[in-house]
């Protein structure tokens, strides 16, 4: 009886296999070729040299140059120097921005592919390269930029036995005054002496400061700093400008630092808010300033204004 019904249940399964299995013949299988979106992530600009840049007709303006500095990582720093320079550059501005990061996250965020560059700031500052051969014109509208590789890294070590170490940056980038309006340095997120020779070769600070708690930790080891190389090294420089960054209306930690920002440094706070969105975040992933990725987007017109008010600030 037990081995009957083992029988039946056995043969019961074979039936239930056969009504499933049938169906199978009358599938149509359709064979689709696969992207794969990380091949087409990035799209790398033409690496060319500054013989064929494009040529500028109109007349440049004196030369101002600001190093976009905070020593805190994570505030926006390489965002607002990528942002910031391409939205000068639609709004008709010669712009030169000078990767001095080791990350080389502003190279990067612009599409260049940094195992194709030859030669970056490093061989400026330790090669003696002089700039004009390092820079690659025309990547964005009327944007040129100094890349930066990971050659870069090794700079301060290097720099701490040469000679007139603080003023490499500054001579170098001095040969370009009347060449650009604007030249703007993406400083490391540290005070060692890459970022002392950014302080001595800037006209202006423009500090980015993040909508977050403890947004202001750090500012003012950074401001001694500033105070020190002005005293011995750099008698004009002066802060340009605070931004405030990663700013998210919804809460109330954000409008809190605004106001804690706008109480410490008055006047000298600009006006743009810059907000925090997924498409500026997305942007450096494909190449491209936030003006080219999502130019109708917050982050864009954020950025394109406080270029104009960058302009009018002169």
């Amino acid at each position: 009886m037990g081995l009957l019904d083992g029988r039946k249940r056995s043969s019961s399964k074979s039936n239930s296999v056969e009504e499933i299995t049938d169906p199978i013949e009358d599938v149509e299988v359709v064979i689709r070729d696969i992207t794969h979106p990380q091949e087409d992530i990035s799209s790398h600009r033409e690496i060319k040299s500054y013989k064929e840049k494009n040529p500028v007709k109109r007349v440049v303006g004196q030369t101002k140059i600001i190093a976009i500095i905070n020593q805190k990582g994570g505030v926006g720093k390489s965002t607002t120097a990528v942002n910031l320079a391409a939205a000068l550059g639609e709004l008709g501005k010669q712009v030169l921005l000078v990767d001095l990061d080791p990350q080389g996250n502003s190279s990067s965020g612009l599409g260049i592919e940094k195992s194709l560059v030859d030669r970056c700031i490093y061989d400026v500052i330790l090669a003696d390269c002089p700039i004009e051969d390092v820079i690659i014109p025309d990547i964005c509208h009327g944007l040129d930029v100094v890349p930066a590789t990971i050659n870069l890294a090794g700079a301060e070590v290097e720099l701490v036995s040469e000679m007139a170490r603080e003023n490499r940056l500054k001579d170098a980038v001095g040969t370009m005054r009347g060449k650009y309006d604007f030249i703007l340095i993406d400083c490391p997120p540290s005070l060692g002496l890459l970022t002392v020779n950014a302080l001595v070769a800037a006209d202006k600070l423009l500090i980015p400061i993040q909508c977050e708690f403890y947004a202001l930790e750090g500012v003012t080891k950074l401001l001694e700093s500033m105070k020190r190389v002005k005293s011995r090294l750099n008698p004009t420089l002066d802060i340009y400008g605070v931004l405030l960054t990663m700013y998210d209306s919804r809460t109330t930690l954000s409008n809190q630092v605004v106001d804690e920002v706008k109480g410490y440094f008055g006047r000298i706070v600009f006006n743009t808010v810059i907000p925090r969105t997924v498409k500026l975040s997305e942007a450096p992933s494909f190449g491209q300033p936030i003006t080219e990725y999502d130019p109708r987007g917050k982050g864009a017109i954020a950025y394109m204004e406080l270029a104009k008010e960058v302009i009018e600030r002169g």
